[in-house]
């Protein structure tokens, strides 16, 4: 854990998120800032900046939630498919590891690597798209 990282925050329980995964070595919750609703990050438990910087047995667990993330976001909104990227140092605005995935429908408007982001309208609209996501992933 990092005492200034904000992820860390989350994962220690001391900033509140909208989770849709929750296991011991990883967690997924939407981010408060979206491209479009239901716009998850995963990031493992443990503090690590970049992909090359985290341990090889940590490596399948983030990439199954990711997976499995990203096979569930279709069905819980309704999109077409599925972006799924990671930053590593440049744009990364939390320095811990973390994959964004975020549903897509060909016409959404998002284009290259400007993502437009926009707050949920409350945390009830936020806590929504987290149990409609959970759902799937629990079918």
């Amino acid at each position: 854990m990092s005492d200034s990282c904000v992820f860390c925050d989350i994962i220690a329980g001391r900033l509140p998120a909208a989770f849709v995964i929750d296991e011991p070595e990883v967690l997924a919750f939407l981010d408060r800032r979206p491209v479009f609703p239901g716009h998850t990050l995963v990031v493992p438990r443990e503090h690590h900046v970049t992909l090359g910087d985290l341990p090889t047995g940590l490596l399948t667990s983030v990439m199954l939630a990711t997976q499995r993330i990203s096979a569930a976001v279709p069905e819980a909104f309704g999109a077409q498919g599925s972006f799924v990227a990671n930053n590593n140092i440049v744009s990364q605005s939390v320095p811990h590891l973390h994959f964004h995935v975020v549903p897509r429908t060909k016409g959404d408007g998002l284009r290259g690597f400007f993502w437009p982001r926009k707050p949920y309208d409350s945390d009830a609209q936020m806590q929504e798209c987290a149990d409609r996501l959970s759902s799937v992933l629990a079918d």
